[in-house]
């Protein structure tokens, strides 16, 4: 079956999926949550299968973290699936109302935006993230994983469809594509008859090929150098703490910490704190001039270490003299994605959190809560660095468009 095929599958969905209550809705996404706990062995079986491929492709750490699925992964996944039946619906919501002088009443409504196609890569929990978040806000999704976790979500997706069937649902509404080759997604970029959007979630490699070559609408999905700043004035011990979470709780995540920034006055004091923490978990520190000069054991930075997302125990130092300054440094090298400063001083946390230009900005917390469930927004759909439409951690809400209805007594113009 080609891509186009599925296409055409998921538009005879839409007039359904475009009646069918919340109610019907989440016992679909309740169906799914269930048949998912009970076939976590055919699950688990099938990722065995993509974890050792993954090791022959000679996989680094991070990736094969992110491609694991285990009984506890499995059963998060399916209580994500779970929050997500759990949230009110995005479908239907008036967003405002009025009536004009000529007896027209207008209503602004919002509603799915239709056939949704995802592009990602080693996450088979995105396969089910995904699947459950366009279900609950009424959209078909046509899913394209990488090759890396191809046995893992054919059997994810079979069980989902399974459980829609028996729940009343056309199987249609969430698709795989089974073709991994990168003709697959090329195909999938321009099928503006057939999808009304596309997301990639991956790599910024993915996420370049699909925004520079897409003509079908693309919501971006971007990379994580997530920075934390530690201002002059802040607590060295809660530094070094959020730090260390930020960096190693889970170093193959987006949200991740890549980049430290740190102010002169307090560089010497902080770093060696800093440093004692990360060395818990062998983290790599690159650094400045100054951070070498403030600490043993810190390796030369390049100008490129300033804009790496690592997803490893690599992490980089830069020394500012300033607010401003690490405003502008951030500014500069982010990916847009999540930023945090470790401050006691209120004004500067104020302007950090107006000046800085990510989706997500943060003042003593770990940049790790970038997440749709920490936000409450259920499961994520990705987390969205663009500034049109949707941005941040993208919930069902992020997967609805607005139409207007009219309503007269005849009126003509």
């Amino acid at each position: 079956m080609t891509v186009k095929d599925l296409g055409v599958k998921a538009k005879k969905t839409q007039t359904f999926l475009s009646r069918v209550s919340t109610d019907d809705k989440n016992r679909a996404l309740l169906a799914i949550a269930d048949a998912l706990c009970a076939n976590k062995n055919k699950i688990i079986f099938a990722n065995e299968n993509d974890l050792e491929t993954g090791k022959a492709l000679g996989l680094n750490s991070g990736l094969l973290d992110r491609l694991m699925l285990d009984e506890e992964r499995i059963e998060g996944i399916a209580d994500g699936v779970r929050k997500v039946a759990a949230l009110p619906d995005a479908c239907g919501k008036v967003v405002y109302e009025y009536e004009k002088e000529n007896g027209l009443k207008i209503k602004k409504i919002t509603v799915p935006i239709g056939v949704i196609g995802i592009i990602y890569e080693a996450r088979p929990n995105v396969t089910a993230d995904a699947a459950a978040l366009c279900l609950k806000s009424g959209n078909a999704v046509i899913l394209r994983g990488g090759k890396e976790a191809i046995n893992s979500n054919k059997a994810i997706v079979e069980i989902m469809q399974d459980a829609l069937e028996s729940a009343g649902f056309p199987r249609d509404t969430v698709q795989l594509v089974d073709d991994t080759s990168r003709n697959s997604a090329n195909v999938m970029m321009k099928m503006n008859e057939y999808l009304d959007c596309l997301i990639p979630r991956g790599g910024k490699g993915l996420i370049r090929s699909v925004v520079e070559n897409s003509t079908v609408p693309v919501i971006e999905t971007g990379s994580g150098n997530c920075h934390i700043y530690v201002d002059e004035s802040a607590d060295i011990d809660m530094a070094a703490e959020i730090i260390f979470n930020a960096k190693t709780q889970r170093i193959s995540v987006c949200n991740a910490c890549e980049s430290l920034v740190i102010h002169a006055d307090i560089i010497n004091r902080a770093l060696p704190k800093i440093k004692a923490r990360l060395d818990e978990k062998n983290v790599e520190i690159r650094g400045d001039e100054r951070a070498q000069a403030a600490c043993d054991g810190i390796l030369p930075a390049t100008e490129e270490d300033f804009y790496t997302e690592y997803l490893d125990y690599i992490i980089s130092v830069k020394t500012v003299d300033s607010v401003d300054e690490a405003i502008d440094h951030i500014n500069e090298h982010s990916t847009g994605h999540s930023e945090a400063i470790i401050t006691n001083d209120d004004d500067n946390a104020k302007k950090f959190m107006q000046c800085v230009d990510s989706s997500s900005v943060y003042v003593n917390a770990s940049t790790r809560f970038t997440d749709g469930g920490e936000f409450g927004l259920g499961a994520e759909i990705g987390i969205s660095t663009q500034k049109l439409h949707a941005r941040g951690p993208m919930g069902i809400d992020g997967l609805t468009s607005t139409k207007y209805l009219i309503y007269g007594t005849g009126q003509v113009r």
